[in-house]
C-alpha cells in the first residue's frame, strides 16, 4: 500500500511522567512539538512520582 509508514519509523519522544517511549500518533499531528506525555494518565500525574 503506498503512502503507509510503519510504526518504527514515525518519531518518538519519551514520556516526562513515566519515561517510556511513545510514538507519534495522527492526534497529535498539529502540536507534536508541546506533546510531552503518553498518556492523560500521565498528563495527571505529572509529578513524576510513582504511587
Amino acid at each position: 500500500m503506498a503512502g503507509m509508514v510503519r510504526k518504527t519509523d514515525m518519531p518518538m519522544k519519551t514520556c516526562a511522567t513515566c519515561g517510556r517511549p511513545f510514538t507519534w500518533r495522527r492526534k497529535w499531528a498539529k502540536d507534536w512539538d508541546q506533546v510531552r506525555y503518553c498518556s492523560d494518565k500521565c498528563r495527571l500525574r505529572r509529578s513524576g512520582k510513582k504511587t
